[in-house]
Formats: C-alpha cells, structure tokens, sequence
C-alpha cells in the first residue's frame, strides 16, 4: 500500500483548506449572480405594464403581468421570422467559413518549416495597426464584389479576424508536438491530412473559443447590414431591432408625428421602455443556447491527448 501511495504522489487538493474553497465559492457566486440578474431584470421588465415601470421603476417582481411589449413588436412577425432566417444563416456558415479560412492560415505560419512564415506573420500583423478606410472598404464591396443587398456581404468582412489568426498560429505553435507532424510525414500523410486529421482535432479548446467570438460578432453585427442592406428581405435581426428602437425614439420625441397618426386615425399609444427590454430579449435569446454547445468541445478539448502511453 506504501509503494502505491509513494507511486500516486501526493493529492495537490489536499493543501486547500476549507476556509479557501469557501471563500472561492462565495466569489464565484456573486460573480455568477452578478452576470445573471441583469438578463433577469430584463425579462421582468419586458413583462411589466408600461405604466407601472414609469411610476415605480424598474423591479425584479412586475405588479401586472403585461405582453404589450411583445405583441407590439410580433405585429410585424413575418418580417421578425426573416430576419431570424437571415442571421442564422449568416452566422452558422460564417462561423464555419471563418474558422476554416482562419485555419489555414494560421498553420503555414506556425510552422518552422515555411520559408515566408514571417512574411505572411506580418502581412496579418500589419492589418491590425492599418486599414484602408471605410470609404474604400465600401468601394471593394458594392462596386468591385457587387454584393450590394447580398447576403454575403454580412459574411465576407467578417471572415477573418489577425487577432483570432494569430491566437490560432500561437496555440499551434505551442501544443502541436512537431514530432507528431513528423511521424505522419514518414508514414506517407501529406499537408492536408495533417492538417485535418491531426492538428485539427488536437486543436479543439483554441478552434472552440475562436468559433463561440465568430459566432457572436455575426450575431451581433447590425453595421453591414446598415451599410449593404437596403432589401427588407435581407435585415439582420439585430439591425431590425435597431431601426424599431430609432423609430420608437423618434415618435417618443416627435409630438407632431403622433398628431398625424392620431389625425389619420392611427394608434398613437405604445410602449416604450418594456418594448425596448422585448427588444433585448428577442436580440439575444437564440444566441445563448450556443454557450453550452461550445461549452461540451472546451472540455472535450482539454481532455484530448491527455493521456499519454
């Protein structure tokens, strides 16, 4: 039993006293807490009678349960259904593309081998500290690319980030063994299926919190379809949410726009501060069911290789 023991070594989560793991818990509660109760608040008040938030404020509890808010913004619900269509898409294939694209590169430049690695470093590197400007960024897009109205143009100018590249080039720098590599050369396996068939799934904690960013900055992006989209058909819903807060803002602060529609007969009264809680809801309820997709590959990343023959 002494020799097992002596073979084992010593437990490294014996040293921690319980007054430690207390006092980590109690930290790590009010740190979840903290990230939790504004996305509760939110949903409360969208749930509140207008009425009610304008003379006692906002409150965890609402006194009247009201979807105002909610049918006010599901009356145009084709379109909330198109946009939906719209960003899904947007995101899941240019998360996909993103990731591959970002990929490849970052691989010929992590490898010692390549002669024009630090050409190519730098080339990335340099896109970090210069740009072109917006106007000729625009030109590229609608006049040389013609993706005016197109949905690609909410995808291509997201697909590579250097910042992500180069995270990608360090993690394969740093935990891709170059003896594996070497291993599969001898064995007759050429670049692609190295690439693919090795480096790509030892690769899954780095792959994995690359594609969970990618994924929210597409999600989030209301700017290109600002500046590309001008087809209702091709709204994002996050610059449709956008444009429902601006003309809300406007006919809150516009008294003669409502004495027009109140004299054509149209329904001057709406909620302003619930709808702009539903607003936040419907912005940012899909996109929360991607944490725990991604949360399954970081451990089953972290798990990878980790034992050792």
């Amino acid at each position: 039993m002494e020799a097992v023991k002596r073979r084992s070594g010593p437990n490294p989560f014996n040293g921690v006293s319980p007054v430690a793991n207390s006092l980590i818990n109690i930290f790590f509660t009010i740190y979840s807490l903290c990230c939790i109760l504004p996305l509760v608040l939110i949903v409360m008040v969208s749930l509140s009678n207008e009425q009610d938030i304008l003379t006692m404020g906002y409150s965890f509890i609402p006194n009247r349960i009201d979807l105002t808010a909610y049918e006010f913004l599901l009356e145009d619900w084709r379109q909330i259904l198109r946009s939906y269509g719209v960003t899904f898409f947007v995101t899941v294939v240019g998360t996909l593309i993103s990731l591959i694209v970002m990929s490849l590169y970052a691989y010929p430049i992590s490898r010692t081998d390549f002669p024009q690695r630090k050409f190519f470093t730098f080339f990335i590197f340099f896109t970090m500290l210069f740009n072109g400007g917006l106007v000729p960024w625009y030109l590229v897009y609608v006049q040389m690319l013609e993706l005016r109205n197109n949905i690609w143009a909410l995808i291509l100018p997201l697909i590579v980030s250097a910042f992500f590249v180069l995270i990608i080039r360090t993690f394969f720098q740093q935990t891709i063994p170059s003896a594996v590599l070497e291993s599969a050369k001898i064995d007759g396996a050429g670049e692609l299926r190295i690439f693919f068939q090795i480096v790509m799934p030892l690769s899954l904690p780095v792959l994995a919190t690359v594609a969970l960013f990618s994924t929210l900055n597409y999600w989030n992006d209301w700017f290109l379809s600002l500046v590309f989209i001008t087809d209702d058909k091709t709204l994002s819903i996050q610059y449709l949410m956008y444009k429902t807060l601006l003309n809300i803002q406007f006919m809150a602060s516009n008294s003669n726009a409502v004495a027009a529609i109140s004299a054509a007969g149209g329904v001057v009264s709406y909620p302003n501060e619930t709808v702009r809680m539903a607003m936040a809801i419907v912005g940012i309820g899909p996109i929360v069911f991607a944490y725990p997709f991604f949360q399954k590959y970081f451990v089953k990343g972290l798990t990878v290789g980790a034992v050792k023959g």
